[in-house]
């Protein structure tokens, strides 16, 4: 099938990777359809997506008869479930909300295709945070899991039943357990996009310094237009399966910090307070992704360097600070 027969469904269309996603497969002459919840339209970044002629629908991941109309009107050929209750500070704010999201809406979906059309090929956003705290590092698709919030356990619902019906009902479905991905378009409540938006606030005199939690905290930080892309990899093969997505290189909260100030010309040393009272347990094992398999049979890597990475959100946020 010509990719420009291909109609893709994306579910949180205004999020961080809906937006990568969304610009990805639109220019691939995808047929791109964007899933929002009512009253979403002019939040985040949808008003840019508009203007590149993506469609957009309404969506509720609790209406599984909203999710049958929707897929027997346009007929997609691919889903991407991006919507979900948010990570990071949040994960443990609604158990039973993100349950429902993160969790159960993923059968809901699962049923809807099974209804509709059963070769209609589905990839679900899962997340490192079904590891946890690891029991070995680096986290492959083999590593057991390991949840330790409310939204990496809703992940792993989420996950489990996708093998469920790829096996019982031979749908083609697949997680990509995506470690932590960044980008200018990232929330400003993710450690990544505060300290380069506060990096630039400092260089243009909008603020003084910058408050953190335990600088030598380590993370598998890679770009979220590389992720999206794993993620269209994973449904043009033949046969479904899981897959993580990471750059398998772990850095610090302290040379993120590094790198941003510098692109600035500024020390982080003068600028950066280690709060103790935001400090988080450490990890027993370091949390970073091994990507073999992605690269063995997608024939996926990360393009975008870490570094580069900081560098790009650093330049964003000055740009945008600057005209407003």
């Amino acid at each position: 099938m010509s990719s420009r027969m291909k109609t893709a469904l994306i579910t949180g269309i205004t999020g961080q990777d809906g937006s990568y996603l969304g610009d990805l497969l639109f220019a691939k002459g995808y047929r791109v359809i964007g899933a929002f919840r009512d009253g979403e339209k002019n939040r985040g970044l949808l008003p840019i997506r508009i203007k590149g002629g993506i469609e957009l629908v309404a969506w509720d991941m609790l209406d599984q008869e909203r999710m049958l109309d929707v897929l027997m009107e346009y007929r997609p050929t691919e889903i991407y479930n991006l919507a979900a209750y948010s990570s990071g500070a949040g994960m443990f704010d609604d158990p039973v909300g993100i349950g429902e999201v993160n969790g159960l809406a993923v059968a809901r979906i699962l049923e809807a295709i099974r209804a509709v059309d059963t070769k209609i090929r589905f990839c679900q956003a899962s997340s490192r945070e079904i590891f946890g705290e690891a029991l070995e590092s680096p986290q492959t698709e083999a590593t057991p899991t390991n949840p330790r919030s409310p939204y990496g356990a809703a992940k792993l619902y989420a996950d489990s039943m996708i093998r469920i019906y790829r096996q019982r009902y031979g749908l083609f479905a697949g997680s990509a357990i995506l470690f932590n991905h960044e980008s200018p378009r990232r929330g400003l409540e993710f450690v990544t996009r505060k300290i380069t938006h506060e990096a630039a606030r400092i260089k243009l005199g909008l603020a003084n310094e910058l408050h953190l939690g335990n600088l030598d905290a380590q993370r598998d930080w890679g770009f979220a237009g590389d992720y999206v892309r794993a993620m269209w990899l994973m449904l043009q093969q033949e046969c479904a399966d899981d897959y993580v997505v990471a750059t398998g290189k772990a850095h610090s909260v302290r040379e993120l910090c590094e790198f941003a100030f510098s692109r600035l010309g500024l020390d982080y040393r003068d600028c950066v307070r280690e709060d103790a009272s935001a400090y988080r347990p450490v990890e027993p094992a370091l949390l970073v992704g091994s990507a073999v398999k992605a690269n063995r049979k997608l024939g996926w890597k990360p393009e975008v360097e870490f570094k580069e990475l900081v560098h790009m959100m650093v330049d964003a946020d000055l740009q945008t600070l600057t005209k407003n």
